[in-house]
């Protein structure tokens, strides 16, 4: 029997009547119902909400590897998921049973081209530890360094894009018959775990994580990287200095050796402060497996498999977040939290945001980790997420979570540690290094090449636009605005000084003509006010001075009337 799924067509009934089965051992007959149903009602696509979360994480445990992992890509999304989803989802275990040993000789042996025997002087048949995607186990290379071998497990490349199938398949079901699948975008929550989960199945990906931590992390006496051996790591085969070591969740172990725990977590703290505002990448799975406590007091962290990245811009807004919050700046905060374009003035009450932004804030101000419930925390930050409508990128997402776990270790370690207090000095020291002189440069240099590479399109982009222009493919239109005002004000001061011209031409022509010599058959008899008989040109003087008159106090008056004297 066949499924299609857009351009996908998925074979097999076998593994959907699996999945059936599963669903309905675990209580979620009702899902696996609404799935099959091949008509969709209006009740069906309202009706509920997500199932038990409980009963999610027990079937997708018992699905397998992939669905494993797509449940734990669904509890880094406290920004769709509520609370008790999240809490829930991180509990799922990624420990299945190991490879038969004949297997892994034979994928690691395949891969390097060389017999087992000849690459390692020995070789621990058991797993160290066994995991859905890759199985480690400890070995010694012929020159007597003790190693770590990671090796993807066989078929599994195969297995998850058959799953991926399935996944797209429910995903593209649960849409369609639940309005919250279509609001949560399940078809995306697939396709964001299609691009991350074969990351991980590539053992050069993790080992090049590896050396941009160590090359970070070389001039510090407090955390180790593990050194990898690139002569034998392939593409299903990684090959790593073995850290022997306490894992850091094994208190009174750290305390028999000498060794304090609160200076631990205080280690743990800055290694997370360095690599978000110095680094640019993270360990994004920092859990108490995956943190060693050497015997010397050093802290080394293994298993790059999770990792994140930060461009230096969005390294400078976490600085800003950072340094806000510990110096109570909450216009800082907001400031960073627009400049990632994780808040937008009109689609969020700045003030409101604010105001709540401070009343879950300062309640955790100076306290130590010990003091803090993790859980509180992240359940007010996502209550806010959601209240807000926050979007948040997966980095960030994967930030946060990242964040959590080391608080989390923290009060494990009875850390008396505020982790505010140990970013503070990185945050002004990376908020300084962006203001340095070299950094400006360094910017303008970028810029200017960016424009030189505008510059160098223009002549082509020009021809283009005018050639469409020419037959006829476009139209230009030219419209101006608000220069009515301006018009106005321009004929208004023109009027004035046309009628300043005319008074100063009428002053002068009466002027001249008062002065002229007229004869006597040019005069007018005039019996008002005994001026008996009058020249002519000296009536018109007398006319035009008192035009020149009228107009010139019209003018004056209209001026002081203005205000603009």
């Amino acid at each position: 029997m066949e499924f299609s799924f857009g351009s996908r067509r998925i074979r097999g009934i076998r593994h959907f009547g699996a999945i059936s089965r599963v669903l309905i051992k675990h209580g979620l007959g009702e899902v696996s119902e609404r799935l099959w149903r091949r008509k969709t009602d209006a009740t069906v696509m309202t009706k509920g909400g997500l199932p038990n979360p409980a009963r999610v994480r027990r079937a997708l445990e018992e699905l397998g590897p992939s669905f494993i992992k797509l449940g734990q890509l669904m509890s880094t999304r406290g920004d769709i998921f509520p609370v008790d989803y999240i809490e829930e989802l991180s509990k799922l275990q990624d420990r299945v049973p190991p490879v038969p040993f004949e297997q892994i000789q034979a994928i690691i042996e395949k891969e390097l081209k060389q017999p087992l025997d000849q690459i390692f002087d020995r070789f621990d048949p058991q797993s160290m530890a066994a995991a859905s995607v890759a199985q480690v186990h400890s070995a010694y290379l012929k020159s007597g360094e003790k190693v770590a071998v990671k090796v993807i497990r066989p078929g599994i490349d195969k297995l998850i894009r058959k799953d991926i199938e399935v996944m797209y398949y429910f995903a593209a079901r649960i849409e369609k018959r639940y309005e919250l699948g279509r609001i949560l975008g399940a078809v995306n929550l697939v396709k964001e775990f299609e691009r991350t989960i074969f990351r991980e199945l590539d053992m050069l990906v993790e080992a090049g994580n590896i050396e941009r931590f160590t090359q970070n992390f070389n001039d510090n006496d407090e955390i180790y990287i593990p050194k990898v051996y690139w002569l034998y790591t392939s593409k299903s085969v990684l090959v790593m200095e073995h850290i022997d070591g306490i894992k850091m969740d094994q208190v009174d172990e750290i305390r028999r050796n000498g060794i304090d725990p609160q200076e631990v977590a205080m280690i743990g703290l800055r290694s997370f402060s360095r690599q978000l505002m110095q680094a640019g990448i993270f360990h994004a799975d920092p859990h108490p497996g995956n943190t060693i406590v050497m015997y010397d007091g050093r802290v080394s962290l293994v298993d790059f498999g999770i990792v994140g990245y930060l461009d230096e811009e969005t390294m400078l807004q976490i600085a800003n977040v950072f340094l806000g919050f510990s110096e109570h700046d909450y216009d800082m905060v907001m400031e960073a939290f627009e400049a990632a374009g994780l808040i937008h003035p009109e689609a969020v009450d700045f003030t409101h945001f604010r105001i709540d932004l401070k009343e879950i804030s300062e309640p955790f101000y100076g306290r130590a980790l010990k003091t803090i419930a993790v859980k509180d925390v992240y359940d007010q930050i996502m209550r806010m997420v959601h209240k807000y409508r926050v979007t948040l990128p997966r980095n960030l997402l994967l930030l946060l979570k990242t964040f959590i776990q080391t608080e989390a270790l923290g009060k494990i370690l009875d850390s008396d540690a505020s982790l505010l207090e140990v970013t503070r000095p990185y945050a002004k020291r990376l908020l300084q290094r962006g203001y340095e002189a070299q950094k400006i440069f360094k910017n303008i240099g970028r810029d200017a090449k960016a424009a030189g590479g505008y510059l160098r399109w223009m002549p082509k982009l020009t021809h283009d636009i005018l050639r469409r222009l020419a037959l006829g493919e476009h139209r230009l239109d030219l419209r101006h605005g608000g220069l009515e005002q301006a018009s106005s004000k321009f004929e208004t001061g023109l009027n004035r000084l046309t009628i300043g011209i005319v008074v100063s031409a009428s002053i002068i022509a009466a002027s001249m003509i008062l002065n002229a010599t007229a004869p006597d058959m040019l005069a007018i008899d005039i019996p008002l006010f005994g001026l008996g008989r009058l020249p002519l040109t000296q009536l018109l003087g007398l006319a035009g001075y008192c035009i020149a008159t009228i107009l010139g106090l019209w003018l004056i008056f209209s001026i002081i009337r203005s205000g603009k004297l």
